[in-house]
């Protein structure tokens, strides 16, 4: 027969049994990352979104526990959006896709409940749709993002410059050393005060802000981050280059981030554009 001490000692390993698969399960739930693409609007081998969007998906997916997809536009399925990290917008102007009036509701509903957010290169546009000429739309793209470009009043320039870590104790910086890049920078952003620059580059003798990270007021712990660079797809051959967007990317999903960086491995056959599509003649 079962003593006292006996019975009580079993109902605590039932009760620790019956609660361990309930923490594992919530322990190895994926962390959805959804990158958003567009179609490439500049000539082949630049704004190359769809193209460049697989290649970090690709390096995104080499952390364990991560599940990075990719998709074409704004998901039509909902089902894509369910239990995302984080939101990367690698497309046509950022700030007109998350803000328009029929998808605003949903996108700032994720961004309140915490959800990570990332412009790159052109995403960080908000203002070239009508109803983005309202500043009070730019203004809600700043709460979100921490920064916006618009040209008025930013600038664009074609250089090479030298790509300077602000904060090297940041995850972003981590595995990667500053390096030289030619690519098609934005001048003069508009920034929130709260906005952490993370990188600069000089630009006419002026040092520009090309990355930052922001912590978003009013959400639950909602991380965002920019980036100005992106224009040419030959740079994502260099491997500081998909780190420090990886890294980005994965800080803003909540994910730790190894001391040397997150894992970038890609093949340079995958690295490789396929040929230009040849556009139909018109009858």
């Amino acid at each position: 027969m079962m003593n006292r001490r006996t019975g009580q000692h079993l109902l605590l390993v039932l009760t620790m049994l019956l609660c361990v698969p309930t923490v594992q399960a919530a322990d190895k739930g994926p962390v959805k990352i959804l990158l958003i693409a567009t179609k490439t609007d500049h000539p082949w081998g630049s704004h190359m979104y769809m193209f460049d969007s697989q290649v970090l998906a690709s390096c995104l997916n080499q952390t364990p526990g991560v599940e990075a997809t990719v998709s074409l536009d704004w998901p039509k399925d909902p089902k894509m959006l369910a239990g995302v990290k984080s939101i990367v917008c690698f497309s046509r102007p950022g700030g007109e896709m998350v803000l328009d009036p029929g998808r605003r509701p949903q996108f700032e509903k994720l961004m309140k409940e915490g959800v990570g957010y990332v412009a790159i290169h052109w995403a960080t546009g908000i203002g070239y749709s009508k109803f983005a000429e309202d500043p009070a739309i730019r203004e809600a793209y700043k709460n979100i993002l921490g920064g916006w470009f618009r040209r008025p009043p930013c600038g664009v320039k074609v250089d090479q410059s030298r790509l300077v870590q602000v904060d090297k104790k940041h995850p972003i910086c981590r595995g990667w050393q500053d390096y030289d890049l030619r690519d098609e920078f934005y001048l003069d952003l508009v920034f929130h005060e709260k906005a952490k620059p993370l990188i600069r580059a000089k630009i006419d003798d002026k040092q520009q802000v090309v990355a930052w990270g922001f912590n978003r007021p009013g959400s639950r712990d909602g991380r965002s981050f920019g980036t100005t660079m992106g224009h040419f797809h030959s740079n994502f051959v260099l491997p500081s280059h998909r780190r420090f967007m990886v890294n980005a990317i994965l800080w803003t999903a909540h994910v730790d981030i190894p001391a040397g960086g997150a894992p970038v491995e890609v093949k340079a056959k995958d690295l490789k554009l396929p040929p230009m599509p040849v556009e139909k003649e018109s009858k």
